[in-house]
């Protein structure tokens, strides 16, 4: 029987804290976040920020442009290259 690992590090505690966020983390995941983030200030920090930037982003409602207007886009910005290179 393998032993239960609760104490994670910094960088998995970040992945997991992602990972959540898109709600992909597992429940043991979640758990070791938890008791990481109690002892960690600095992924507490990482995580609220993680919070803020994913509500800032839903409040948002970006729309993005169609693929026809980025490829447009895409021409018109190599076609300004090649005239400043010339």
């Amino acid at each position: 029987m393998s032993k239960i690992k609760f104490i994670i590090p910094c960088e998995e505690a970040n992945h997991v804290c992602d990972k959540s966020q898109y709600k992909n983390a597992s429940i043991r995941e979640k758990i070791a976040l938890n008791l990481h983030l109690i002892f960690c200030r600095a992924c507490r920090k990482y995580s609220s920020n993680n919070s803020k930037l994913t509500k800032t982003i839903k409040k948002a409602e970006v729309e993005c442009l169609d693929q026809k207007s980025k490829e447009a886009m895409r021409e018109d910005f190599n076609q300004a290259l090649k005239e400043i290179s010339s």
